[in-house]
Order: structure tokens, then C-alpha cells, then sequence
């Protein structure tokens, strides 16, 4: 009687299968037949109802049609999983894969990884310092007086009449004096932010790198050897280049380096605005009053600084016209770098 019960089990469950079609259907199966509760938990607890000798025979039966459900339903369920996804959508596995993007780094990035590149190889090293300064740091020891009209230079976002978001990196040149007693020789990299309107040449956030060498009988013909030296490195050897005299609150005598614009080849165009040369930087000897701040002895050390703009330096090798680029993050823009 229990194996007559038995194939008709079987036959009932081979009936069931033919009404599948997805993992959710052939989960009810298996609970309705091999669960807890399920028709085939029900015939082993007819077991102790049949004669003693007749058991081994029904339980080898019972245990074989349990064996042979699980593994049609095993092999019914991986066949899904690999021919259909959730939801019975078919799936084409002749198709070939999709290809992965690799990422890259950002083109701000790149350009900043070259320039520490170049001034390492200089005997630079690299210091960095906090975003959020003091108006001693940004401005006071940086020998801008209170009031003095070189503040007006920067449009600067204070949080509070002691504290603002730096105007620039040459905060972590007095910082680093500070700390340490010449020789000194280092670039500071790092975001600066000014309160100015957003255009195509301008952002209210961007990204600089000082550079400071401190130490006895340092002369401007090193700044301008160490200067021409990294424009060749990064644009090419047969750049030509000018220095201008200009006016910075922390160098004196100070000066603004151009070079021969890449784009037009000194011809002018409209991104040299038809002067055929490019501003990439501005430097000086470091003004003796900066040297008191942090307890130089201006009688013995001289020192240069420098400071530039790494989206203006990446605007000028790449030919980008437009600052506001690098921040829009547009793939079609990035994936060219």
C-alpha cells in the first residue's frame, strides 16, 4: 500500500513540475512535497503503521523518491538561474560581456602628480596644511598689515573675524618655518578657496602649489634657474619665457613669469589675448619681515617662494577655455585625460 502511495507521489510531482515556471514556483514544489509538512514528511510517519518485516523495504523506497525529488528540483532550479533572471526574463548567452570602464585619475590630479614629480627631482620636498586658517596664518605673518590694501587682493570667505578658508598655500610656508630651521626646500600643494564670481576663468575654489627654498646666500638667479627649469620639464625644451616685475605683499623684489603661448606659438589668439604670452606663475625673494615671524635671522638666510594655479597650468598644456570644466565632472570632458 505505501509504495503503491509512492509512485503516485512520484507521478503527481512529475505532473507539477510541468506548471514551473520560475524560482518561486519551484520553491512551492519543494515545500509541498519536501517540507516539514510536505506529502513525502507525511509517508515516512506512515512508516510505524505497516508490519515490521515490510519497513525496510518501504523506508529504502521513501528515502530513494525523497533523493530523486531534491535532485530534479536541484537540477530544474539551477537551469533557471542559468537561462532566465528573476522574473523570467530570458537571457542571451551567446551575447558578449559588457566592457568595464577603468577609471583614471582626474586631469587636476595628473597635472599636480607631474609637478611634485618635476620639483622632487629637485630636492623638494612636499608639506601640507589645514584648509581652514587663522587670519595670522593667511595674511599677518605673511606681512599683510591690518588694513593694508593687499588685502584687497583676495575676496576672502571668513568664517569669523579670526578664522577664514585659505586664500592661498603660502599659510604652510610659515607654518613649516616654524618647525623647522633652514636649509628649507619644499612645495606646498593644496585647494584654496576666494569669494569671486564664477566664470570661464574664474572659480570660487581651486587648487595651488608654493614652493620655498630658505637658506644662506640664496640668490634670484636660483628662483629664476629652479623656475625655468620646471617650465622646460613640463611644457617642453624649446619654450621661451619672460619674467615681469610685479608686486606681492610677502616677496620683495617680486615678479610674474610668462611664457610663449603654446596654443597661437607667440603669434597672439584670443586665449593670450594677442600678447603671444601666457602668465603661469608668480615669485619673489621672501620680503625680510616674514623671516622675523617665524625667528629667521634675515641677516644671515635669504630665501625665494613661488606660487601657482594647477587649473591654470592645466588649462594652458591642455587648451582648456573653461575653468568650470574640472568640476562639472562630465565623463565626456574626464575620459579624455
Amino acid at each position: 500500500m505505501l509504495l503503491e502511495k509512492t509512485e503516485e507521489v512520484k507521478k503527481n510531482f512529475l505532473n507539477d513540475l510541468d506548471s514551473v515556471n520560475d524560482n518561486e514556483s519551484i520553491e512551492n514544489i519543494r515545500i509541498k512535497y519536501l517540507g516539514r509538512n510536505g506529502i513525502v514528511s507525511g509517508l515516512f510517519d506512515k512508516l510505524k503503521e505497516i508490519p515490521k518485516e515490510q519497513k525496510p523495504e518501504a523506508g529504502k523506497s521513501l528515502n530513494l523518491l525523497r533523493n530523486e525529488l531534491t535532485s530534479k528540483l536541484e537540477e530544474l532550479k539551477s537551469s533557471f538561474g542559468k537561462g532566465k533572471k528573476e522574473g523570467g526574463i530570458e537571457l542571451d548567452l551567446s551575447l558578449p560581456g559588457r566592457k568595464y570602464h577603468i577609471g583614471s585619475k582626474h586631469i587636476l590630479t595628473q597635472t599636480l602628480d607631474e609637478i611634485k614629480s618635476i620639483f622632487r627631482g629637485m630636492g623638494f620636498s612636499v608639506y601640507t596644511g589645514p584648509e581652514l586658517e587663522s587670519d595670522y596664518y593667511n595674511f599677518e605673518a605673511l606681512n599683510f598689515p591690518p588694513d593694508h590694501p593687499a588685502r584687497d587682493m583676495q575676496d576672502t570667505f571668513f568664517i569669523s573675524d579670526d578664522f577664514l578658508l585659505r586664500t592661498h598655500t603660502s599659510p604652510v610656508q610659515i607654518r613649516t618655518m616654524e618647525k623647522m630651521p633652514p636649509p628649507v626646500r619644499t612645495i606646498m600643494p593644496g585647494r584654496v578657496y576666494r569669494n569671486e564670481a564664477v566664470s570661464a576663468r574664474s572659480y570660487c575654489m581651486f587648487h595651488q602649489v608654493e614652493g620655498l627654498y630658505v637658506d644662506e646666500d640664496v640668490t634670484f638667479a636660483e628662483l629664476k634657474g629652479t623656475l625655468v627649469s620646471f617650465a622646460r620639464q613640463f611644457y617642453g625644451e624649446d619654450l621661451k619665457y619672460r619674467f615681469r616685475p610685479s608686486f606681492f605683499p610677502f616677496t620683495e623684489p617680486s615678479a610674474e613669469m610668462d611664457i610663449t603661448c603654446f596654443i597661437c606659438k607667440g603669434s597672439g589668439c584670443k586665449v593670450c589675448k594677442q600678447s603671444g604670452w601666457l602668465e603661469i606663475l608668480g615669485c619673489g625673494m621672501v620680503d625680510p619681515n616674514v623671516f622675523n615671524y617665524v625667528n629667521y635671522d634675515p641677516e644671515k638666510y635669504t630665501g625665494y617662494a613661488f606660487g601657482m594655479g594647477i587649473e591654470r597650468i592645466a588649462m594652458l598644456k591642455y587648451g582648456i577655455t573653461d575653468i568650470r570644466v574640472f568640476f562639472e565632472n562630465d565623463f565626456r570632458f574626464l575620459k579624455q585625460f
